[in-house]
């Protein structure tokens, strides 16, 4: 089945993409397949995973350390936007696929590749958000989803990479379907699938059990510049260090757990469980950091593009035009939005418990009941006449 002739096949050193290798070149007549590894802080061992590939017939195997490009060019842009998909999820697995996607289109270009392949499966968000990325980027590229046509059960794949000589997994596989980078972990399958059982603790990585946490308090504060958090305790971090550091420090409290049944794109319902501690605590101090510093329409009117930003986002829209557009508004709101956040972690929350800024629109002045109060009290009068004229004629009206 000849579709193509180069292909760079997204590599994750699983079974499904290792399998994808011989499957390209012997059941599809691909006759070079080139893999790329991208390190978005999985804290996998990266090294064995590019041998793997050429064990497993890859002619080159490249590994792109997008680690901080991850962290400035995708999860930033949804602080700002407070991105939560339906309200909860911080959006650390799909942030990642619009910068694979790239990554992938960059190399083919480079090396003349008519085709992108993946191993995402058909019931999954992940191929949406592949293949819409690459036709965005470059619309004259195949996409190749072997995992999507072959199907084969696992056993029966395990057993077809044995034949080309990729080992079977060593281990008794995890029942669980996990990916990980340096914004959290997505977990699913197994047990998960009954909404109704409680996830066990063995699942968790980067958060500590509600039983397990400190008994004290800590407070930390989280400085921004422009949307973009800066500085935590007031020293000034690199984008990769703040993840990591808040990330330690909220996970110790038990802060960052998201068990949710999510609405997919393809139709139906999926049980998910997150940990992403970072965001979770950046979103919230970002949201009322706003809440100081921006007008009361601008906030009310941005909730609106929030909801927008965080399904775009989900639904593999990252390089479209109205995600384009609402980049600009975002960005236009965010020139106002610096200062500090201090944030509680104690026990599972993260409460915030104090915020300042230069820009702050705030005035005690206006705001105090005690002596200083600078309000026209008596300006109320008038103001509440004009504001309820209407409902009062339209309560006259019925009436009559």
């Amino acid at each position: 089945m000849g579709r193509a002739k180069k292909v760079v096949l997204a590599y994750s050193g699983g079974v499904d993409t290792s399998v994808c290798i011989p499957y390209l070149k012997h059941e599809w007549g691909v006759e070079e397949v080139i893999t790329l590894a991208a390190d978005l802080g999985q804290g996998d061992e990266l090294e064995s995973v590019r041998e793997k590939a050429l064990q497993s017939g890859a002619s080159a195997s490249l590994i792109a350390d997008v680690k901080e490009t991850f962290v400035k060019d995708y999860a930033f842009p949804a602080i700002q936007a407070n991105a939560l998909y339906e309200g909860r999820y911080p959006l650390a697995t799909a942030l990642a696929r619009p910068l694979i996607a790239k990554v992938l289109v960059e190399t083919a270009e480079k090396y003349g590749a008519d085709a992108i392949a993946h191993g995402c499966t058909g019931k999954g968000n992940d191929q949406v958000r592949f293949d819409v990325a690459v036709a965005a980027l470059n619309p004259h590229l195949k996409i190749l989803a072997p995992a999507r046509e072959w199907g084969m059960s696992r056993e029966e794949t395990i057993a077809y990479g044995e034949k080309f000589g990729i080992p079977a997994p060593v281990k008794k596989s995890s029942p669980y379907s996990i990916d990980r980078n340096l914004l959290g972990r997505s977990i699913e399958a197994g047990i998960l699938e009954d909404p109704a059982v409680e996830p066990p603790e063995e699942i968790f990585l980067m958060t500590k059990a509600i039983a397990h946490t400190p008994d004290e308090p800590e407070y930390v504060e989280i400085g921004f510049t422009r949307g973009i958090p800066t500085s935590l305790n007031g020293e000034a971090k690199n984008s990769i260090e703040l993840i990591e550091q808040l990330n330690q420090l909220a996970g110790k409290h038990g802060v960052g757990r998201v068990d949710m049944i999510e609405n997919r794109l393809v139709g139906i319902k999926s049980r998910e469980i997150y940990e992403s501690p970072a965001m979770v605590v950046l979103i919230q101090a970002h949201r009322d950091l706003e809440s100081l510093t921006l007008t009361a329409d601008v906030t009310h009117y941005k909730r609106g593009i929030e909801e927008t930003y965080s399904q775009l986002i989900y639904n593999g829209l990252w390089y479209s035009p109205l995600k384009a557009a609402l980049d600009a508004f975002i960005q236009k709101t965010q020139e106002q939005v610096s200062g500090t956040e201090r944030v509680k972690l104690f026990k599972g929350n993260a409460a915030i418990v104090g915020r300042s800024s230069e820009n702050s629109l705030y005035a005690p002045d206006l705001a105090t009941y005690g002596a200083e109060d600078q309000f026209d009290h008596k300006a109320a009068e008038g103001f509440i006449y004009v504001w309820g004229l209407p409902t009062r004629i339209w309560a006259q009206q019925g009436k009559r």
